[in-house]
C-alpha cells in the first residue's frame, strides 16, 4: 500500500496503518527536529511535537491535495514544531520570550540547513532611548558634514536605487553620483571610529 492509502486507512480507524506510517516517518521527524535548537528545551520534546504533527498529517491527509503524503507530512511536522516553539517562547517562559529563528526554510530535501532558536537580549526602555538619542546625534553629524546634493544622493542610494534611478530622480549625472558617493564615504569615515 502507498503512504497515501495507509493514511486513508488510518483515518478509518486502522491502527496498524497509523503505526506503520508513524514508524516509517519517524526518521523524517528526527531529521526536521534536529534542525531546531531550543535553549532550555529537550530534543525529545521537539521530536514529540514532530510526532504529533505527523499524526495530524495522517489524520488530515486528503487524496485531493496536490502534494504527496510525504510533502504534506513534512509541512505538518514543521508547523507543529514551530507552534510549540512559539508557545514555549511566550511571556510565561522569559528565557525564551525573544527566541529568533536563524534559518527560515527547512524541508525534507535540505539536510544542511539548521534552525537555531536562542534568546536574544531585548533592549530595555533605557537602551531604546539611548539608541534613539545616538541615532539622532549621528543623523545631525551626517547632515552637518554633507552638502544638500550629497544628502539627496545618499538618501536615494540607501533606499536601494541604482545609479540610473538616482540620476533620473535627482537630475544628477551618473558620474556626479559616483563622485558624490566617494566624497560621502570619505566625509563619513568618522562614523567608523565611533563603533
Amino acid at each position: 500500500m502507498t503512504d497515501e492509502m495507509l493514511s486513508l486507512c488510518g483515518q478509518k480507524g486502522d491502527e496498524k496503518a497509523v503505526n506503520q506510517l508513524l514508524c516509517k516517518y519517524k526518521s523524517l521527524v528526527n531529521k526536521i527536529a534536529r534542525s531546531y535548537f531550543l535553549t532550555g528545551g529537550d530534543m525529545e520534546d521537539i521530536v514529540q511535537e514532530g510526532m504529533i504533527g505527523l499524526y495530524k498529517a495522517i489524520m488530515n491527509y486528503s487524496s485531493k491535495r496536490a502534494a504527496s503524503f510525504k510533502t504534506f507530512a513534512s509541512i505538518c511536522i514543521k508547523n507543529q514544531i514551530q507552534s510549540a516553539v512559539r508557545v514555549a517562547s511566550s511571556e510565561k517562559n522569559k528565557i525564551l520570550s525573544s527566541a529568533l529563528p536563524i534559518v527560515d526554510n527547512v524541508n525534507d530535501e535540505e539536510d544542511e540547513k539548521i534552525e537555531i532558536i536562542f534568546p536574544s537580549d531585548l533592549p530595555s526602555p533605557d537602551d531604546k532611548i539611548i539608541e534613539k538619542e545616538t541615532f539622532e546625534e549621528i543623523e545631525q553629524q551626517i547632515k552637518s558634514h554633507l552638502s544638500e546634493m550629497e544628502l539627496k544622493v545618499l538618501g536615494l542610494y540607501l533606499k536601494g536605487y541604482s545609479y540610473n534611478e538616482i540620476s533620473e530622480k535627482s537630475g544628477i549625472s551618473k558620474k556626479s553620483i559616483d563622485n558624490a558617493l566617494s566624497r560621502i564615504k570619505n566625509k563619513l569615515s568618522f562614523l567608523k571610529d565611533k563603533e
